[in-house]
């Protein structure tokens, strides 16, 4: 388990889907990097700013890769990758900590999971290519709230970004339209009706696609340090 020096610093985020992009065409133009390059606009793999951490959150969680610890549901293989924002870079050694509810909406730690304070929750070193994979499952979703995952990114001991990935609705969907999902239907609110959501959450989205377990989701953080 590693203890992790909680600090906040302004991290931004941004889609996987660009981060080609902007290695090629944006990246390779700019006059200038760090924070100036981000603000001109030259650097293009920076796209939102973080969101809130939430009220689930539990500090020192266990370094692993496998977080689903036996919770049912349908299977998610995440590669979050963390790059350098001035300079669209990976950052090898980034530690991406993430947790979020199972299918009943429960979170482990509170409420009906109060007893197992593990489940669902994990920490990932980023690989070389400053990807941290994951196994887990399709989070559910609770009152109030969108289908979500939440992310912290910790480097140097630091806290440099944290906030909230988000699903496709019509995704979801698919995905509930099965068990345990469909034991709870009528889910409320949908990525537009959540406050969360409407404050970035566009700029937050996971790229998914269909596997033969389930889904892969992937999205880069750009972030700064």
């Amino acid at each position: 388990m590693d203890n992790i020096r909680l600090t906040r610093r302004r991290s931004l985020l941004g889609l996987g889907g660009l981060f080609a992009a902007a290695l090629g065409a944006g990246a390779a133009k700019a006059t200038q990097g760090g924070p100036a390059g981000i603000a001109s606009g030259q650097v293009k793999c920076v796209l939102t700013p973080e969101m809130t951490e939430g009220p689930y959150y539990i500090s020192g969680e266990k370094l692993r890769r496998d977080i689903t610890q036996g919770k049912k549901g349908t299977r998610l293989d995440l590669a979050l990758t963390v790059v350098d924002a001035s300079t669209c870079r990976p950052i090898p050694g980034a530690i991406v900590d993430i947790w979020h509810c199972d299918a009943a909406g429960v979170y482990s730690g509170f409420g009906a999971g109060a007893s197992n304070r593990t489940f669902l929750r994990g920490l990932q070193r980023a690989d070389s290519h400053g990807v941290a994979h994951f196994k887990t499952t399709y989070p559910g979703w609770y009152p109030g709230r969108a289908v979500h995952i939440h992310v912290k990114v910790h480097v140097g001991g630091n806290v440099v970004h944290t906030g909230q990935l988000f699903f496709s609705d019509a995704v979801t969907d698919a995905a509930f339209r099965k068990a345990p999902y469909n034991k709870r239907p009528n889910r409320n609110p949908r990525n537009p009706g959540d406050a969360i959501f409407v404050n970035g959450g566009k700029r937050s989205m996971l790229t998914l696609k269909k596997t033969k377990t389930g889904y892969r989701g992937m999205i880069t953080m750009g972030i700064t340090r």
